[in-house]
């Protein structure tokens, strides 16, 4: 089905969070998503019965943004998922996919979680691979590190296997300095607490700006 059959309503929380990100990110001094110098990220928190709505949004960003000279890189933390999952050989997928076949839900996310928690976690895993990918993106194209941001989307696709603040916290001081987006999906706690999906503990450790502010 087609993203743009989920667009947020007018004027919708998510569509001002949406414009004050793109405001902040082309402003004349250079990109203010953040109170701290040097630390180039930015949370977008939306409901995840929002999803869809999102994507349309990141993908109305994404096309502003490059019409006004930007480099938009889109990292679906999805895709890196499977590919991590991919590389460690078909055989190994289709074990996963057996067994998970044969227990329940609760005890087949326990084993999933168990076996590729080993792929994703840490600094060379789903975080490595962004930091990689924006990383090739500054050495290659130097002169538009300035008008370049990432943009990382498809967290839910994670849950409940990865925790989104252990992907900032690999990610700080790898990113050569271009602005970083997370688009998380979850609610707010406070000023500064974020319950992954709604369902997971509150996690009040989140250093960058959270929008909507």
């Amino acid at each position: 089905m087609n993203a743009a059959h989920f667009d947020a309503p007018d004027g919708s929380r998510l569509q001002q969070a949406i414009s004050d990100l793109r405001a902040d990110l082309i402003r004349d001094g250079g990109p203010q998503i953040s109170t701290m110098r040097n630390y180039r990220f930015a949370i977008l928190q939306y409901e995840p019965q929002e999803e869809f709505a999102l994507r349309a949004e990141v993908c109305r960003l994404g096309t502003s943004l490059i019409s006004n000279g930007w480099v938009v890189l889109t990292i679906d933390l999805q895709k890196l998922m499977l590919d991590l999952i991919r590389r460690e050989g078909e055989p190994f997928a289709a074990r996963l996919i057996s067994m998970e076949k044969r227990l329940d839900r609760r005890r087949g996310l326990a084993m999933l979680s168990e076996k590729i928690s080993h792929l994703i976690d840490g600094p060379d895993g789903i975080a490595g691979e962004c930091s990689r990918m924006i990383q090739q993106h500054a050495r290659e194209n130097p002169d538009q590190v300035d008008r370049s941001v990432a943009l990382i989307a498809r967290a839910g696709a994670l849950y409940p296997f990865y925790r989104s603040s252990a992907l900032l916290r690999h990610l700080d001081g790898k990113t050569s300095n271009v602005p970083v987006v997370l688009f998380y999906p979850g609610t707010r706690q406070g000023q500064t607490g974020l319950s992954f999906m709604g369902i997971l503990d509150p996690d009040n450790d989140y250093r960058p700006r959270i929008y909507p502010n």
